[in-house]
């Protein structure tokens, strides 16, 4: 699962939600010297992340992609999925969208001082850009597969891989669908 997704399977607490959301921003040895509130987090975020690495369904999804996707199918469903959650959010949450996600970056505001200033960009970006938000539209889901394919060491485009989306779109949501409520169970949430 992509962010989205990691800060609505997390506590309440503003720490356990910026924690949950922060593997994908530093590496380990700086994530293990951040204070201990964050670590809550930081330990759901692995536990949301290897349910779903394993998970058959997931696998399934992971198999509508081919080359040169397919290596990086496991990421690109993270971010379907975020898709799926953001178009189907009133199934899961009394809140709606807007108002969730801008109470996170206020959590996350209200944090940064906790932070290391090298991420301190990239988390004002996601406010800015309400990049949380966007991944209802194509157009978010095609944004955040550019930022994810300067990641990567070799040069790699991602954003085409949304025609896969396009393609296989009912058998994508179907498969967020029948998963999405295991790994809710997972980790102890239910909507």
């Amino acid at each position: 699962m992509n962010w989205l997704a990691h800060v609505y399977l997390s506590e309440q607490s503003p720490a356990f939600r910026v924690g949950n959301l922060l593997p994908d921003f530093m590496s380990m040895p700086a994530l293990a010297a951040l204070p201990q509130q964050f670590q809550p987090g930081i330990q759901q975020h692995r536990r949301i992340d290897a349910f779903t690495d394993s998970h058959p369904i997931v696998k399934q999804s992971i198999q509508r992609f081919e080359a040169p996707f397919r290596r990086f199918g496991g990421i690109l469903c993270d971010v379907f999925y975020d898709h799926f959650l953001a178009n189907d959010w009133s199934q899961y949450s009394d809140e709606p969208l807007p108002e969730f996600t801008h109470g996170f970056y206020d959590s996350i505001e209200s944090l940064r001082p906790h932070l290391p200033a090298d991420i301190h960009f990239d988390l004002r970006r996601m406010r800015h850009g309400d990049l949380l938000g966007s991944y209802r539209h194509l157009s978010g889901i095609t944004q955040a597969l550019q930022r994810l394919s300067r990641r990567f060491r070799r040069p790699v485009d991602l954003a085409p891989s949304v025609h896969v989306l396009e393609r296989h779109y009912d058998s994508f949501r179907a498969d967020f669908r029948a998963f999405f409520p295991e790994l809710q169970a997972h980790v102890g949430l239910t909507s």
